[in-house]
């Protein structure tokens, strides 16, 4: 495929443009509209969806979305810079395309879209996992969203979906475990963007779940698992000991031995210690 649409190549966009990727916004630009085209695919169907997209740059997956039949896009760019470029897709696009120049960590996109809702982002890198965990916590469960494509460096990629006894396995394997079915769906090395960074990185796909696999109050779970893996080489009745007086009895009762390492225990674990933790507060 040589092209997407009747839209310039990124490259001369980039140029035309003057857009440089800038490092204190974690920018790195994905040139190839065929891999942008090929991760819009890997969102799913998107005809019938509004799709959300943070960090568009210049248009690349922006382009894949709509050219494979996205019913609307709202791209959330803090990067004045790219507005122009972006605001030629929107004229390609009529109706289908709309850009607000904001920060996502302050904006709700609620406002702007209709469900079915997928989100779909080459995220910045230094937002990108912050993002991820807003997503994935919300007090009520199903979301707003019905899926979530995105690319983290790979590292980021294989703590998501991580399991226990890995060194990866953390924080967000545990949240993105919890209430989706995350894969890594693709992989790209660090020559496929402009400017290259110094790792590679990997296309996420996590597909929201009807409900959570084990009940639990998500922000109680949050503490539970981030005071856990904090000092994740110590015993957890060490790590855990501000949760709660009698954190040793509640691991007890949870199934969790006091002895164990935060990285020993499954995701089932942490649910149960967080319903423990829960009831001993009331």
């Amino acid at each position: 495929m040589a092209t997407i649409d009747d839209l310039p190549p990124l490259r001369d966009v980039i140029t035309d443009h003057g857009l440089v990727a800038k490092k204190a916004l974690g920018q790195n630009f994905l040139l190839d509209l065929n891999l942008t085209a090929k991760i819009a695919r890997l969102a799913g169907e998107l005809s019938g969806c509004d799709v959300l997209e943070v960090g568009p740059g210049p248009g690349g997956l922006t382009r894949g979305l709509l050219a494979e039949g996205a019913r609307k896009v709202l791209a959330i760019e803090k990067d004045t810079r790219c507005l122009p470029a972006l605001a030629e897709i929107a004229a390609r696009y009529p109706g289908q395309l709309e850009v607000i120049n904001g920060d996502a960590l302050e904006i709700d996109p609620t406002a702007y879209l209709m469900p079915p809702i997928r989100i779909a982002a080459n995220l910045p890198y230094n937002v990108g996992t912050e993002l991820l965990v807003r997503w994935l916590t919300p007090p009520d469960w199903p979301p707003f969203w019905h899926s979530l494509t995105l690319m983290f460096q790979r590292e980021v990629a294989q703590r998501i979906v991580a399991g226990p006894g890995s060194k990866t396995y953390g924080r967000l394997a545990i949240l993105s475990q919890w209430r989706t079915d995350p894969k890594i769906v693709m992989h790209l090395p660090p020559e496929a963007f402009s400017p290259a960074p110094k790792v590679s990185s990997a296309v996420v796909h996590l597909t929201a779940l009807p409900a959570p696999r084990f009940p639990a109050d998500a922000k109680i779970l949050q503490e539970v698992v981030a005071r856990g893996f904090n000092q994740r080489r110590k015993m957890l009745r060490a790590s855990l000991k501000g949760l709660h007086p009698a954190v040793e009895d509640l691991l007890h009762a949870a199934g969790i031995a006091p002895t164990e390492r935060a990285e020993q225990v499954p995701l089932e674990g942490f649910c149960a210690l967080a319903r423990e933790v829960e009831a001993a507060r009331k």
